[in-house]
């Protein structure tokens, strides 16, 4: 039973014995656990153009890192201008309408909408409705791409 109720601790991201900040954010030997974050422990960080909710980024058994954020864009903005990098990301649309802009187009998308954005490929987004837009971004860097 005990070796259970570790096991859960760690995936849960609970401090338990001595272990420290470490086990707090449910990581052992530097690399990250299963989890499950609840909505209502995120904590929301204001922005200049709503707010972000940092939900992990750290490394996984199979990743230098894996990161999930999640974005809320007041009408009208724009977390930043097109840019590209080396990792690819996922974005989830939770609620409101966005328009994406990937390479050469773009396109608008509403709630339960995904986008992918491949490496190196010139990307953003806009919230082009009326209502906050808030989306989920999932990214990673697989072995070797992170910089040590």
């Amino acid at each position: 039973m005990r070796q259970w109720t570790v096991g859960v601790a760690l995936g849960l991201g609970i401090a338990i014995g001595a272990s420290g900040a470490t086990l707090a954010r449910g990581v052992a030997d530097g690399v990250m656990g299963s989890r499950a974050v609840d909505w209502k422990d995120m904590t929301a960080r204001p922005t200049k153009v709503g707010e972000v909710r940092q939900v992990f980024q750290d490394r996984t058994a199979t990743l230098d890192e894996l990161e999930l954020h999640i974005t809320t864009l007041q009408p009208g903005q724009t977390p930043h201008g097109p840019h590209k990098h080396p990792d690819e990301e996922v974005l989830i649309i939770r609620e409101g309408t966005v328009e994406t802009f990937l390479g050469d187009r773009s396109q608008i998308v509403g709630p339960g909408s995904v986008i992918f954005q491949a490496a190196n490929q010139l990307h953003t987004i806009k919230n082009v409705g009326t209502v906050p837009a808030t989306y989920h971004v999932i990214k990673w860097n697989s072995p070797g791409m992170k910089p040590k």
